[in-house]
């Protein structure tokens, strides 16, 4: 028998160790020195000049933690080189203030940059968001989206285009179940799938989206990428925009979020024709997508859209970012990316996740879409393991409960009822 019961702590916040150091009866003075030595970090710079480098490196070891650098820059080439800086969240606060004393512009830069990114991660700046008339208040618990194709040509199935009376009915039903907004899209973004006209869109969501403003309490929101149909949405009561390319594909489309002042999810998106490979079987995949490092370019990539949408005028605090789960990504790289989701936390933005029947769940489980709500719910309690704040589904019901669980396991969100 073991005598002194030793375990390891497995804790995924401040609070959770402090409750652990209360435990311990530790005073208070103790546990604010003692809470920033209990969480360890890797954290990556990239393209550093080669003087800065040799510091970080030098300053990190003398803290007690290590920096990670390429072997050239180590061994004396003038190069650029990115850099892993390896230790507890106490040692790499220490190298900020360190680096703050340095007269050098760029490790102030890097000070500033590192600061933001843990400050990030840790989620010290999320504020509630306002969508419609419903407060969203971040890391409480996981909000559900429901999704209402109006679309002839859904890869999962679901598409309810032309039928007003029965999409109404599934919005409201949605609701019933659990849906804390409503995503309404008129085009279909399956791999293969042909572009239509605004005036196709507009004709497929507006009748279904005029019918909801009445019907239902919840905030709408519109899946487009086109200005236009964006602008009539919002005019008709859609209470945010839901880009499937980031904001890159229509040129007005930030402005006009701007412009009505209203929330925006900005998706990752490097899906092309000559990047797309069908495969009819499963609906479709995508094959050979190449990427330099592929969390990082996500990261690089939802951060230029980032820029897009503040450019033209859209508060920070309005953006939501998707890592864009099937659009121009191998069921490798997706599954990479379900894996490092929590990375993302590194933008600042809440993170909305899509899963939902897609390719990826039925190429591991060899299933078609009607058959993947098992795998969904695998991917929406792993997702929320790793922080994400909103699920995109099609069985709202069944994907509310798995939240609600997850929840209460990740969040300790227990709500009886």
């Amino acid at each position: 028998m073991r005598r002194f019961n030793a375990r390891i702590l497995e804790y995924s916040n401040a609070e959770k160790l402090k409750k652990e150091l209360e435990k311990v009866k530790v005073d208070w003075e103790g546990l604010q020195v003692m809470l920033p030595k209990g969480f360890f970090r890797a954290l990556k710079l990239e393209g550093v000049n080669y003087e800065a480098a040799h510091i970080l490196k030098q300053e990190m070891l003398r803290l007690g933690g290590e920096g990670a650098i390429s072997a050239a820059v180590y061994f004396g080439a003038a190069s650029p080189t990115d850099v892993i800086l390896i230790g507890t969240l106490a040692q790499l606060e220490a190298l900020i203030n360190s680096l703050r004393q340095f007269p050098d512009d760029t490790l102030k830069a890097v000070a500033q940059e590192v600061e933001e990114a843990l400050k990030n991660y840790q989620r010290e700046n999320l504020k509630p968001m306002q969508i419609g008339k419903k407060t969203f208040v971040w890391g409480e618990r996981t909000y559900i989206m429901g999704i209402i194709n109006v679309t002839p040509d859904s890869f999962s199935g679901d598409g309810l285009a032309g039928n007003v009376e029965e999409a109404v009915a599934q919005a409201i039903r949605f609701v019933e179940e659990g849906a804390d907004i409503l995503d309404i899209g008129g085009e279909s973004t399956r791999p293969g799938s042909q572009p239509i006209s605004e005036e196709e869109e507009l004709s497929r969501v507006m009748p279904v989206l005029r019918r909801l403003v009445k019907e239902v309490d919840v905030p709408i929101s519109i899946d487009t990428y086109k200005a236009r149909v964006a602008r009539e949405a919002i005019e008709a009561g859609a209470s945010m925009v839901n880009d499937v390319w980031g904001l890159r594909m229509d040129p007005d489309m930030a402005k006009v979020v701007a412009e009505y002042n209203v929330p925006v999810v900005v998706m990752h998106n490097r899906s092309h024709p000559k990047n797309a490979v069908q495969e009819a079987r499963l609906g479709g995949r995508y094959v050979g997508v190449e990427y330099q490092d592929l969390m990082a370019d996500i990261v690089r990539e939802l951060e230029y859209s980032i820029g897009l949408a503040l450019d033209a005028g859209v508060d920070f605090e309005k953006i939501i970012v998707d890592p864009g789960i099937g659009f121009g990504k191998t069921v490798e790289q997706n599954l990479e990316i379900l894996r490092r989701l929590g990375e993302l936390k590194v933008l600042g933005r809440p993170i909305l996740l899509g899963t939902s029947r897609k390719s990826v769940i039925g190429y591991v489980l060899n299933l078609p879409p009607n058959e993947r709500v098992e795998g969904t719910a695998a991917t929406v309690a792993l997702g929320i393991a790793a922080g994400a704040d909103i699920v995109r589904v099609h069985d709202v019901k069944a994907m509310a409960r798995v939240a609600k669980m997850a929840d209460a396991i990740v969040r300790g969100a227990f709500r009886e009822g």
